[in-house]
């Protein structure tokens, strides 16, 4: 076991044995116990390099922001002030005593401290079901990207807004338009500042696993090559990501990163079949597009998937050869799990309130962005772990109650913890409704659009004799 590992098993262990009876328990108490169960030991972040006059301690420094993105508080000055005093209630101390002193904090270490938070999480969401961990044996991982509106301060402005808004070749091109009422009409408002997030989520625990954010003009595809490298991922992966995640560099930096992946392509993917590899078969082809065979590259050997659905049909690839590894019916079930992605975006932005970040600062962003992130996922956490344990399946875990609870808890810390008002009984209600619903969700104003995306097949050609000539000597050279 990885040092890592043992640090986080130390800390659950831990956590296990402070245990004490709900008569005598008030919802701060379990909600404190809730919390260490999370943060339990200062060995999670003993790694850490601090400045010399940094006199904080990076566990409660963590835990006075989790409590501030809690808070229900419409002003961040006032989260924080609710967050303090929980804290030295539950712990005794307050990490910082002023919240631009946390932002700050906060700014400078939250990219160290992230990987480590990301590594006590994983090691939880492991520890709590092995089934849904695991699935058909892989860990099931989407990817995808959205944006988070800041405020239109001078320093988001600078960082995260669309460079050189207005000066494109459309814009450029107006002064030649013929028709004189839509030359002179104005351009539309600049767009906002916004950060881009892409996330990697669990598809089985339906938790956020780790994410990367830039300016809103961010690529999600260099993001999550980016995130290949730096984060360490579990032994047989498979990434499942929408249309938008092609190419011939990510496949292959997925590939050389020894993980799988199935991946939705439509006519923006170009495939050869009978290039001449090993591997032949029904649905075989491969990805070796001229700028990779000009360098000596080896071709990406896939399979190609079709699957029905009530939406219609889908083409997929993987890099999985082998039926009895990765078979169609097993793709035929994991490939609808990635729309949970969504919706967690979804539950960040709408029901915990981050659509809009509240920081003037383009570092405090990414900080708040970042802590907001932990927060969510420390709640749905424990939703999960209390619901779990009564054989619940995780995608029945309501973001909204589970949300209620906590600042249910926050709110009336010193009332009594028994019965319906517990907050572990919260916990543990906190699913979605199971009736079935009679009428669609989607507002009667909202129109009926006509250009609806259709679905495409990817194109599928013979190698030519060109490539089959180019295939055989690079297999001579290597």
């Amino acid at each position: 076991m990885s040092k890592s590992g043992k640090i986080a098993k130390k800390a659950a262990v831990k956590g296990s044995s402070t245990k004490r009876s709900a008569t005598d328990s008030s919802q701060g108490d379990l909600l404190r116990d809730a919390i260490n169960w999370v943060f339990d030991d200062d060995a999670i972040f003993d790694n850490l390099e601090k400045h010399g006059n940094a006199n904080w301690t990076a566990k409660y420094l963590v835990i006075l922001a989790v409590l501030t993105c809690w808070s229900d508080a419409q002003q961040l000055t006032s989260a924080f002030k609710k967050a303090s005093k929980l804290s030295h209630q539950f712990y005794h101390c307050v990490a910082v005593g002023t919240f631009q002193g946390m932002m700050r904090a906060l700014a400078a270490y939250m990219p160290k401290l992230l990987p480590m938070i990301w590594g006590r999480l994983h090691y939880l969401m492991e520890s709590l079901s092995e089934e849904c961990f695991r699935m058909g044996g892989w860990v099931p991982l989407a990817v995808d990207g959205s944006r988070f509106s800041t405020p239109r301060s001078k320093s988001n402005e600078t960082a995260f807004a669309a460079k050189d808004y207005g000066k494109g070749a459309y814009a450029r091109s107006r002064v030649k338009w013929k028709n004189k009422k839509r030359r002179s009409k104005k351009l539309s408002t600049p767009v906002k500042p916004q950060v881009w997030m892409t996330l990697v989520f669990h598809m089985g625990l339906k938790l956020p696993w780790c994410w990367k954010t830039g300016p809103s003009t961010s690529s999600e595809r260099h993001h999550f090559m980016e995130m290949l490298k730096v984060n360490l991922f579990p032994e047989k992966t498979l990434f499942c990501c929408d249309a938008g995640f092609v190419g011939y560099e990510l496949w292959r930096s997925i590939t050389d990163a020894n993980h799988s992946f199935l991946i939705r392509v439509g006519a923006n993917v170009r495939l050869l079949k009978n290039l001449g590899h090993a591997r032949t078969g029904d649905g075989i082809v491969s990805l070796w597009p001229d700028s990779a065979a000009r360098t000596k590259r080896p071709p990406i050997v896939l399979r190609l998937l079709v699957v029905q659905n009530s939406q219609g049909t889908m083409y997929l690839v993987t890099n999985v050869l082998n039926k009895r590894e990765l078979s169609d019916a097993a793709v035929a079930k994991l490939y609808p799990l990635r729309w949970g992605v969504e919706l967690q975006f979804r539950s960040t932005k709408q029901t915990f309130g981050r659509g809009k970040l509240r920081c003037r600062n383009a570092d405090h962003v990414l900080a708040e962005l970042d802590c907001s992130m932990v927060a969510l996922t420390v709640i749905q956490l424990f939703a999960i772990k209390e619901q779990i344990q009564l054989d619940m399946p995780p995608d029945r875990m309501s973001v909204a109650a589970a949300l209620r609870a906590v600042r249910d808890a926050m709110n009336n810390w010193l009332e009594p913890a028994s019965g319906e008002e517990s907050l572990k009984h919260q916990l543990l209600e906190a699913i979605v409704d199971s009736y079935d619903r009679q009428s669609k969700k989607q507002a009667r104003y909202q129109p009926k659009y006509k250009d609806k995306p259709k679905v495409t097949k990817p194109i599928v050609k013979n190698a030519s004799s060109r490539q089959k000539k180019n295939y055989h000597a690079f297999n001579m050279a290597t």
